[in-house]
């Protein structure tokens, strides 16, 4: 072809037949050019970098964490810091990065991210590296920073899937630019899992060392930092021998990781040697008394938050380090006390009655109303339902010296006329009906039909006589005496009703100490606490003063109690706990049928309520009569042995106060003499016999009474006690000689040394 034609067949849009250039490409072939292909590949880099901007737009950083990542244990710790309990489905204890040491800071850095400190918070070759792992189904892939650790902890999941990757690559950038790098550690310490059940460096800390994080040694946070690799093949106590030479060669990879960043000097590298942790411990378990410590503080803790008007769900949610305030060596004695003096007594393969006992007690310190110990049971995981927090039985006696306290603090009057003081006669003819506004004819019976027609407040305290402080109450006013109740801690929830003066309401050991300790506290109310401080999160948790400076009644009302009951001690139904090193204030109470028994009582410092239960099948309240193979059971047999076996224990004779520092013009009045005439009660004694009819609250012709307790009031006689034979108690009226009741154990005057007790122990 010439050049004319060639040049026609161009104009033509032709191909030269031969020659002239490369041919065109036609077909799928013209797609694929390398210009094409370059702007491909550029279209599809804008495409990424503008879905990722969408989607760094579109996903937020989540509010709150997970629930998995928040939830920790709540831990119980007595006065020396050792670990009563851990409860929680997590066991986490979350700590501020301040109470890790800088050496472990540096050690879980040089471990899992070198440059943590100055890195942007993501590695995109290591993110990258596990998506297509992911993609590939390859399975788990390392590389990710502190950073996206923290965030994957935290606010994510431990999902292997593309979404949860981006979210966390996404996430993380968000939250380098949000958040301190400090923030951030402290976060991944409290999230990350060590292996023994134990997420956080806390729980880790106290899993493999047995001590709190801030007293780790490097050598020891190093290994912790180690086990974050591959925890359970790591942990020294179950590994193979080949996780155990792993673990090891990894310990020495931090610290070489930590000289290389200049974080360790070289010399002391050298001179650090690895040492096994110990091996792992069962987890602290809620057998024995446990069990009760840690409920009484549960309920003190939500009792608490919902004062201050937040959730039970907040204390549920965990974080919470309770420090209680019982006394181990306290704990230990009163343990003793109810084993040898009350256990060791019971078989109830022989005795039915004797698996119907339960025993509960409380110890507070009154001056800081710190519960020091407390008796809930023989085992929690038997008997859950605490026998020292319980309210369901009558405190029966115990609750007189509560009229008397409201008769001084409203300056009293009898119905004659007379102020009521420990010197003022009263009748005690046994089931003198009520005088009186709101008597409403309730005529008590006193116990072992006991009957004096005129007999002294002070006397009447000791005797514990029902029908004196029937009378008392409704001269005081039903309403006031409650009042006085209330004011001094006792639960507002009973009636007014002639037979509360007979403590026919409910009440616990807890409740009744902390009555009593107000007393001992010369009026300045105390609510009992178990608990001496709390951390939330590490962070300090501020609780009211137990022993605070409210006062509720005068000086002179509350030591002047305090005297009369030194009475009880000395000359009344608590003489068995009479001692020569301390003072004594106390009541003995025995509620209807002897279903309760109580003893409480103080010395100058220490407030001990002791109570013993007839529990039987399905929670019925039976009587205890027959305890241990005796008779009859009282206040003041088994609940005061067991008082002054432990308070003879733990009294510290250069650093306990013996004697009690009183402020009163109703001091203790000698029973001596009992003043003749009528008494200032406006009764007669010839009123004592029972109207016709039976009187509310009397005693039905069986002697079994009408819904109302029968207190304490028997006759002196002989304790109970299977190691001595009873002796015949002296009627304190005629000084002649009557004979006990069936089984020899009612709750006065014990004619024995020492009360028929055995020896107390050694201070």
């Amino acid at each position: 072809m010439g050049r004319a034609e060639a040049r026609r067949a161009q104009k033509k849009g032709g191909r030269p037949a031969r020659g002239g250039g490369k041919p065109r490409k036609t077909g799928i072939r013209r797609f694929f050019t390398w210009k094409l292909l370059l702007a491909y590949f550029v279209a599809l880099i804008g495409l990424a970098a503008g879905a990722f901007y969408a989607l760094y737009l579109y996903v937020d950083v989540p509010g709150e964490g997970n629930k998995a990542a928040q939830a920790q244990s709540n831990v119980y710790k007595n006065q020396k810091g050792e670990i009563i309990a851990r409860l929680g489905e997590v066991n986490r204890e979350e700590v501020p990065l301040s109470k890790v040491p800088k050496d472990v800071q540096n050690a879980v850095v040089a471990a899992e991210n070198k440059n943590f400190w100055t890195d942007p918070g993501v590695d995109l070759k290591g993110t990258a590296r596990g998506i297509l792992n992911t993609v590939m189904g390859r399975g788990k892939q390392g590389g990710s920073t502190i950073t996206q650790q923290y965030v994957k902890n935290y606010y994510l999941d431990q999902r292997q899937t593309v979404t949860r990757k981006v979210k966390e690559l996404i996430i993380s950038l968000k939250v380098q630019d949000q958040k301190p790098k400090t923030e951030i550690l402290a976060g991944y310490l409290n999230t990350s899992y060590f292996g023994r059940n134990a997420s956080g460096i806390q729980a880790a800390s106290r899993a493999y060392y047995g001590k709190d994080v801030d007293k780790l040694s490097l050598e020891e946070g190093a290994y912790l930092a180690a086990l974050l690799q591959a925890p359970s093949q790591y942990d020294w106590g179950t590994a193979t021998d080949a996780g155990k030479r792993n673990v090891e060669a990894r310990w020495n990879y931090v610290l070489d990781k930590m000289v290389e960043q200049k974080w360790l000097d070289p010399e002391k590298r050298k001179a650090m040697q690895f040492k096994p942790p110990g091996q792992p411990k069962p987890p602290a378990g809620l057998t024995g008394q446990n069990g009760y410590l840690v409920q009484a503080a549960r309920q003190e803790m939500i009792r608490e938050l919902k004062r201050q008007g937040r959730p039970e769900s907040d204390f549920a949610a965990g974080g919470w380090t309770i420090t209680l305030s019982i006394d181990p060596k306290k704990q230990a004695a009163l343990e003793k006390a109810v084993k040898n003096q009350l256990l060791d007594d019971l078989d109830p393969k022989a005795r039915e009655v004797d698996g119907h006992v339960q025993p509960g007690a409380v110890s507070v310190d009154a001056k800081t109303g710190h519960i020091v110990a407390l008796y809930g049971g023989q085992d929690f995981l038997k008997h859950q339902l605490s026998n020292a927090t319980r309210g369901d039985y009558q405190p029966a006696s115990t609750f007189k010296p509560l009229i008397l306290a409201s008769a001084l603090q409203n300056e009293s009057k009898t119905q004659s006329g007379q102020p009521i003081t420990p010197s003022t006669t009263y009748d005690g003819t046994n089931k003198r009906p009520v005088v009186g506004p709101g008597g409403d004819g309730f005529a008590p019976e006193n116990e072992d039909q006991y009957s004096e027609p005129a007999i002294n407040v002070q006397m009447a305290m000791n005797k514990s006589v029902n029908t004196v402080f029937a009378q008392m109450a409704v001269d005081v006013g039903l309403s006031k005496v409650k009042k006085t109740a209330v004011d001094l801690g006792m639960k507002s929830d009973f009636e007014e009703v002639p037979s509360m003066s007979l403590g026919s309401m409910g009440a616990s050991p807890l409740e009744m100490a902390g009555v009593y300790a107000t007393l001992d506290n010369h009026g300045k109310k105390v609510t009992p606490s178990i608990i001496k401080s709390v951390s939330w999160k590490g962070e300090n948790y501020k609780l009211p003063n137990p022993a605070g400076d409210e006062r509720v009644v005068s000086r002179n009302t509350a030591d002047g109690v305090t005297s009369v009951m030194t009475g009880v001690v000395e000359d009344g139904t608590a003489n068995i706990v009479a001692s020569g090193r301390y003072q004594v204030a106390g009541k003995t109470g025995t509620s209807d049928d002897d279903k309760s028994a109580w003893f409480t009582a103080y010395t100058p410092g220490l407030v001990t309520s002791v109570g013993l239960f007839g529990e039987g099948p399905g929670g019925k309240q039976v009587t205890l009569q027959g305890t241990g193979g005796n008779g009859r059971v009282n206040g003041g047999s088994y609940p005061a042995k067991i008082w002054a076996a432990y308070t003879s224990t733990v009294f510290d004779d250069e650093d306990d106060d013996a004697k009690f520092d009183l402020e009163t013009q109703d001091k203790y009045v000698p029973p001596a003499a009992v003043p003749s005439g009528k008494p200032s009660g406006s009764a007669s004694p010839g009123a004592s016999k029972s109207p016709s009819g039976t009187p509310s609250g009397s005693r039905s012709p069986s002697g079994s009474p009408s819904g109302t307790p029968s207190g304490n009031t028997r006759s002196p006689s002989t304790g109970p006690s299977h190691h001595t034979p009873s002796i015949p108690p002296t009627s304190p009226s005629t000084g002649t000689t009557k004979p006990t009741t069936s089984g020899g154990t009612g709750g006065g005057q014990d004619t024995r040394p020492n009360g028929g007790m055995n020896p107390p122990p050694p201070a």
